[in-house]
């Protein structure tokens, strides 16, 4: 099983425009994605998939792989797509690896990669238990229901499942609550599928992609990680690396 792991990265985010870029500690933030990407186990290959040639002569530079793809594409997930067409029928599984969290560790990405030994995985993604009450009120932080065999039931961004006659400071108490880490797989014909789908009603509603595929039918496995991963989405988050560096 042949499995590449693409990491999309976006000039012109409106919140933090040319964010791959920032120094983190004397490497740039795709860098450091880039270079944990390339200590999983899992992965045959790991490439950036950008819309910027600043980014791009950047990944050539410290040697890593990129390939150009179109700037009028909607989500990291069609930019994946594209840049996985260009290698035709040469990998089965595609590991979408968020490019804004620099210290991503490579268990996870092998914890979402492991999980194709299973025939009947088409898509699989990480959650982790909800341990601060910040997290659990903060619209965004995705929270999910998970059934009985891991499988992504919702997922939302106010608090899932409600839990009546008892006060919400006390909610955490009473039932684990997970939230969602944005890493994907897929196999490579299902990411084909999925990108050709048009935006559902549950999506537009929440905001988050991964209900289109659930509002058609797909079934998302998830997999239970421990590790905290640190996402940088406006300069003030970049507060929060203290630690790690």
């Amino acid at each position: 099983m042949k499995i590449i792991g693409v990491i999309p990265a976006r000039f012109g985010s409106s919140r933090f425009p040319g964010k791959p870029l920032i120094d983190i500690g004397g490497k740039s933030m795709i860098h450091r994605v880039y270079g944990q990407a390339k200590k999983s186990k899992f992965l045959t290959e790991v490439i950036v998939a950008t819309d910027d040639k600043r980014i791009e002569n950047h990944v050539r530079e410290f040697g890593g792989n990129v390939i150009m793809t179109s700037s009028a594409l909607q989500s990291g997930t069609d930019r994946c797509f594209e840049a996985v067409k260009e290698y035709g029928d040469k990998f089965d599984i595609v590991i979408n690896i968020q490019g804004d969290e620099p210290f991503i560790m490579p268990e996870q990405i092998d914890l979402v990669a492991d999980s194709f030994n299973s025939e009947n995985v088409n898509i699989a993604t990480l959650v982790k238990k909800i341990v601060l009450y910040e997290e659990l009120i903060n619209v965004n932080t995705p929270k999910v229901i998970l059934n009985k065999d891991g499988e992504a039931i919702y997922f939302s961004r106010q608090i899932i499942p409600y839990i009546r006659d008892i006060d919400q400071l006390n909610w955490m108490d009473k039932h684990i609550f997970y939230k969602h880490i944005g890493i994907y797989g897929f196999k490579t014909k299902v990411l084909a599928e999925i990108t050709q789908l048009d935006q559902s009603s549950l999506e537009l509603t929440e905001g988050l992609e991964q209900l289109r595929w659930i509002q058609n039918g797909y079934k998302i496995k998830t997999k239970t990680t421990d590790f905290e991963s640190i996402a940088i989405d406006v300069p003030e988050d970049l507060k929060k690396l203290t630690n790690f560096l």
